[in-house]
């Protein structure tokens, strides 16, 4: 039977760190995943409503092969800005691409979901500082859930959204983890049975009793075009290359999909990072096609759309109420 790693969580993937920074009176919040050894990367972007920034320097066709974070940012557009902490604190240390005279370029590719008008102001007072605050908290071990980092004034199809993040040791022994800040039009929870769609994917007794009791959805939201929008990182510690990664990224949308339900809308920007910190080589197995790791590509992309499907339905089960938001411990 698969098994999550050690703290069901993307710091399983060995080589990286998580960091949160929360702001509960703002109902908004940033994540940083840095990678200090660099990571390849790639990214899916499905949604008709995304923010992002240095997406395309994940192309396989473009120079820089490895990112040293990813930044998951509450605050819209405004939101973004925190992303310019991240690069300054790894710049601080030497993390980046190599430039002269002993200086580097942090590369941070970066998405924003919508949280405007959910806290104390319209307009949370994010920037740098909140960057370098996530940063300054990164760490390896258990990860924060819940209203958290990015996923702090998460909505989700109606009631409270959040962080969350699982992982999967595969039979071959790679690891495969994601983590997400749920932020959707849709909803995770099925309204004929009141359970989670993706209950079917829980792993080791993950979403305990609060997962398995039926609750009555409250009516669906007005789409409002921008408003939503999940974000997230799918993470392995494979030898991965940029293409690879990218098509990595392109199967874990297929586990957003299946866990809210509608996804990919007009009213969403649903992004999806893929980071693989190379620690150990993909299998290969020679055939007729001359592709002798497109197996093991197959079973990595398919586990990471398991993890992310595990992770948002972890995410709102941990979300607790904040403001009018509901969360779905406070459910009938």
């Amino acid at each position: 039977m698969p098994k999550p790693g050690p703290c069901n969580a993307i710091t399983d993937v060995e080589g990286l760190l998580l960091g949160h920074c929360t702001m509960p009176e703002a109902a908004c919040g940033v994540t940083a995943i840095i990678c200090p050894e660099g990571a390849v990367a790639g990214v899916d972007v499905r949604g008709s409503a995304p923010g992002t920034r240095e997406t395309d320097l994940t192309d396989p066709v473009n120079l820089v092969e490895k990112v040293q974070a990813v930044a998951l940012c509450g605050g819209s557009v405004y939101g973004l800005a925190a992303a310019d902490g991240v690069v300054r604190w790894l710049a601080a240390r030497g993390w980046g691409f190599p430039l002269e005279q002993g200086r580097v370029a942090p590369i941070v590719p970066a998405a924003a979901l919508f949280d405007l008008g959910r806290g104390r102001d319209y307009v949370p007072p994010t920037g740098p500082a909140w960057g370098e605050h996530a940063c300054a908290a990164g760490a390896a071990g258990p990860v924060q859930m819940g209203n958290a980092g990015a996923g702090t004034g998460a909505v989700s199809g109606g009631i409270k959204g959040g962080f969350g993040s699982a992982s999967l040791v595969m039979a071959g022994g790679l690891t495969v983890a994601a983590a997400v800040a749920v932020n959707s039009l849709g909803s995770v929870i099925d309204p004929a049975s009141g359970l989670p769609w993706e209950a079917r994917t829980e792993v080791d007794g993950e979403f305990a009793a609060l997962g398995l009791r039926p609750v009555k959805l409250p009516a669906p939201p007005a789409p409002q075009a921008g408003q939503n929008t999940t974000i997230g990182v799918v993470a392995t510690d494979a030898v991965l290359t940029k293409a690879q990664a990218k098509k990595v990224a392109q199967m874990a949308q297929d586990g957003l999909g299946r866990a809210i339900r509608p996804a990919h809308t007009m009213f969403d920007g649903d992004t999806i990072f893929c980071l693989a910190t190379g620690k150990k080589p993909l299998p290969e197995v020679q055939g007729f096609f001359a592709a002798p790791q497109a197996l093991a590509l197959t079973e990595l992309g398919a586990a990471a759309a398991d993890c992310f499907a595990r992770a948002v339905i972890k995410a709102v089960l941990a979300a607790e109420s904040l403001g009018a938001m509901k969360a779905w411990r406070d459910l009938d």
